[in-house]
């Protein structure tokens, strides 16, 4: 015997609520800007696979953290546009929180949103300390 599951429905975070090292997140953000910061592939090495990597700024009405977005994922991250973020995770890069997209997630484009994005609370500006902590 058996039981089909469906599909769990998805619980949107906001950005205050993002963590190093967490994942799983769906969030509905608004792109602030964004910058390539790699692009290498064919001009460099014949056998190489196109790569490009933005760095994109998303925000809610509770703050704004740097996404890094990847390949096919940088030609929807235009600037102005509403998406949903779906399994997405922190990464940390330099000590400070990135938001990013694996092959387990999944980038949508969605009608605008209503929100007002709080752009004073970056979450990407702040410096995380890895602290080893000894149990007695």
């Amino acid at each position: 015997m058996t039981t089909k599951q469906g599909l769990r429905k998805p619980v949107f975070t906001k950005i205050d609520n993002l963590k190093p090292g967490t994942n799983g997140h769906t969030l509905t953000v608004k792109v602030l800007s964004s910058d390539t910061v790699l692009q290498k592939g064919r001009s460099v090495s014949p056998h190489l696979r196109n790569t490009c990597i933005a760095e994109c700024l998303v925000g809610d009405e509770t703050g704004t953290i740097l996404f890094t977005a990847r390949n096919d994922q940088v030609d929807l991250m235009k600037p102005g546009a509403s998406v949903i973020i779906r399994n997405a995770k922190i990464d940390m890069f330099k000590d400070c929180m990135r938001l990013a997209v694996d092959k387990w997630g999944r980038i949508e484009i969605t009608e605008p949103v209503t929100f007002e994005v709080k752009e004073d609370n970056n979450l990407s500006l702040v410096e995380y300390e890895l602290v080893n902590v000894v149990e007695q």
